[in-house]
């Protein structure tokens, strides 16, 4: 094996041990950090809980909504294991004002693709509401149009990381909805049913409480400016104070049965044709037989009313006037038909439910003075909801998991994927040693090779990284979820094959056969050779020393997760990997530099990188110690005499004494094609030499 079983456990025994013991607790960011994002005339108001939701003020210093970081309420992890922190601004209704990106350590961002993609990604949040349906990707199956699904195009390459920082941003502000804005509604609202249909007169209105009817007496209303400065300020309510200052009908005609028992056939026809055309607006009238009025001499049709204001669920709804001629239908009594009528409407897409109760409030107004006259006001409230059976919902519409998205969309690659895995896992399982010895053995594994580099890695991106396990090993450390390796379903199929084939085979399968950077140094070895290149073959010493390597190197990004894991991003670029698959080498010189530096390397030392430095080679490595079988034949003369496989093998992984050292196999099966053939295994050779012998003396 590695020569050092036991110390190896005992690395990652005490590296788990650690990880168990240590937690990490995002702490909120101070004042000074996050006032910089907030654009003017908003501007910052005071911390309202220690998990860093601020008020959010505007230029008049009022609430107009609320700050916060999604990290320390929804700390998912990301690729790098770190969370993906963003800014978040809602205003009172649940819109995003906007979302920025604080900080993150996504690899592909860090130093491949740039920052710009990650931050134009958070744009498309600005006025979308917590209540939408907001979803990474396009619509499965194509177009979309219709849906009550909105979507928010991700980025190529960094699907996984997106949705990750999606989900984060929705669990925060969701978060916030319901602690601090509880009467957001997060479903959509109700909307006038109008193929339902039912015969109604007033006196069923006001039977079943369809029409809400509220009146204040003079005297009330007294009572009500009793103490103030304009208690003696309207001389008809001090007169006459049995008789009402307000006689009130509130009644919502978006649904057609109500609208016809209510409203003539004129102003019916020109409610529906409104309807029609504004289909997100809910209309209400109102009916006033006393003397308030509803509006005072200033009012502008199609503006809101100054006296007159809404709310539903402790939140304000903007009402404004319809700009309807109101004629009441004749079969109502005489005395509502002489009152002053109105209709007002409001956007149901703002979260105003007409199914649900809803204050509205009228201002009663006194002047006291002449000159410059002081106004006083009382509010007068009533409360109002229609029927359910009046309105039809939407039916909700849930986005599905972000694991199925990302099944989905990947669905096509995923297929192809699954059966080159099970073909390759059955050919090497079932006919290891036919293929082995075919005699097009190298073309075959090089076309093998070919395949899984462009399809595997430059199209599938699916190309193992040490980023993965360092993300396992901070999520155990900071006891995070483990939901982000969903995101990736590709990688995924290809880790879960690769740990079936430590128990089958160590380290082999990956390393040898679906590791797209191996099979590059691998060509670029071939290339090597057709340019008779000089070879660097190191002595069995140094070999057994410069292995040891990649050990030292992942010890140290496992003690950088500890001690500075804010420089593990940079760290893991010891891999070539993203340069040369993720990227396609478009990166900084310096990268493209290193990672060309390694395939020429190749070229003259056989896939010197993976022997030597891969830090996921070790980890393979350690991973293949639950092999459960030697699945390389030998025979007694294996290294004893005979060390034919032991010179051929490019790896070094057979000792002298003929035994495979399974945590350096890269599963090339040179060695099982020298085995099996006759004309260059030795104990063959010299036991068909004895069979002729034998019939010669015969």
């Amino acid at each position: 094996m590695l020569g050092g079983k036991s110390l190896t456990a005992l690395f990652w025994g005490v590296a788990l041990w650690v990880a168990s013991a240590l937690s990490a607790i995002a702490e909120p960011l101070p004042r000074e950090t996050l006032e910089p994002y907030i654009v003017p005339p908003m501007s910052l108001g005071e911390q309202l809980n220690d998990q860093g939701v601020w008020q959010l003020l505007n230029s008049g210093g009022a609430e107009a909504g609320y700050v916060f970081e999604t990290e320390p309420m929804a700390p998912l992890p990301g690729f790098s294991g770190a969370p993906i922190n963003m800014l978040v601004v809602l205003d009172l209704d649940g819109r995003f004002l906007d979302v920025k990106l604080i900080s993150h350590n996504e690899p592909i961002f860090v130093s491949g693709l740039g920052q710009a993609p990650f931050h134009k990604f958070f744009e498309q949040y600005r006025g979308h509401s917590i209540s939408d349906s907001l979803v990474v990707g396009s619509p499965y199956g194509g177009g979309g149009d219709g849906s009550a699904l909105v979507y928010l195009d991700g980025v190529t390459k960094a699907t996984a990381s997106v949705r990750i920082a999606h989900e984060s941003l929705l669990a925060a502000a969701l978060k916030v909805a319901r602690e601090k804005m509880n009467g957001v509604s997060t479903g959509p609202p109700a909307y006038p049913n109008l193929d339902y249909s039912e015969t109604l007169n007033w006196a069923a209105l006001v039977e079943q409480g369809i029409a809400t009817h509220k009146v204040v007496t003079n005297a009330e209303l007294n009572a009500e400016f009793e103490g103030t400065l304009w208690e003696d300020d309207d001389p008809e309510a001090q007169d006459n104070p049995d008789k009402n200052f307000l006689d009130l009908w509130v009644i919502d005609v978006g649904p057609p049965s109500i609208a016809q028992a209510v409203l003539s056939k004129d102003s019916y026809e020109e409610l529906r044709e409104f309807m029609s055309i504004s289909t997100t607006d809910e209309p209400v009238l109102l009916i006033e037989t006393a003397r308030h009025g509803l509006v005072t001499d200033d009012f502008v049709r199609n503006t809101s009313p100054d006296l007159i204001s809404v709310e539903q669920g402790g939140f304000p709804v903007a009402f404004r006037d319809a700009d309807i001629y109101v004629e009441l239908n004749s079969d109502l009594p005489d005395g509502i038909q002489d009152g002053a009528a109105l209709i007002l409407r409001t956007d149901r897409r703002l979260g105003f439910d007409p199914a649900a109760d809803w204050t509205l409030q009228l201002k009663a107004l006194r002047e006291h003075g002449s000159f410059q006259p002081e106004i006083g006001s009382i509010a007068l409230t009533t409360t109002h909801a229609t029927p359910e059976r009046f309105f039809s919902r939407p039916e909700v519409i849930k986005p599905s998991p972000p694991w199925l998205d990302a099944l989905r969309n990947r669905a096509n690659d995923l297929i192809a994927l699954g059966v080159f895995l099970v073909a390759l896992v059955a050919l090497l399982g079932l006919r290891m040693n036919r293929l082995a010895g075919h005699r097009y053995f190298t073309p075959i594994r090089l076309g093998l090779l070919a395949f899984m580099t462009i399809f595997i890695g430059w199209w599938g991106q699916g190309q193992l990284s040490i980023a993965t396990p360092m993300a396992v090993l901070r999520t155990l450390k900071d006891g995070g979820s483990f939901s982000f390796l969903l995101y990736d379903p590709f990688s995924l199929a290809i880790w879960a094959v690769t740990i079936l084939g430590f128990a089958l085979w160590g380290r082999g399968l990956f390393c040898g056969w679906l590791c797209p950077f191996g099979a590059m140094q691998e060509f670029a070895h071939h290339l090597g050779r057709l340019l008779r290149l000089p070879q660097i073959e190191p002595s069995v010493r140094w070999d057994h020393r410069l292995k040891w390597l990649k050990y030292l190197v992942l010890a140290g990004l496992v003690a950088i997760i500890f001690t500075a894991p804010a420089r593990l991003d940079k760290a893991i670029e010891v891999e070539p990997f993203k340069t040369a698959i993720t990227t396609f080498f478009i990166r900084e010189w310096y990268y493209v530099a290193y990672a060309v530096g390694l395939l020429v390397l190749s070229m003259v030392l056989f896939k010197g990188f993976c022997r030597y430095l891969c830090p996921l080679g070790a980890v393979m490595a350690i991973g293949g110690l639950v092999r459960g079988r030697e699945w390389i034949a030998r025979r007694a003369e294996c290294g004893s005499p005979c060390q034919l496989c032991r010179v051929k093998c490019n790896y070094g992984a057979i000792k002298k004494t003929g035994e495979i050292e399974y945590s350096e196999c890269f599963q090339c099966l040179d060695c099982v094609t020298i085995h099996d053939d006759e004309t260059q295994c030795v104990p063959l050779i010299l036991a068909a030499k004895g069979r002729k012998v034998e019939v010669a003396a015969q």
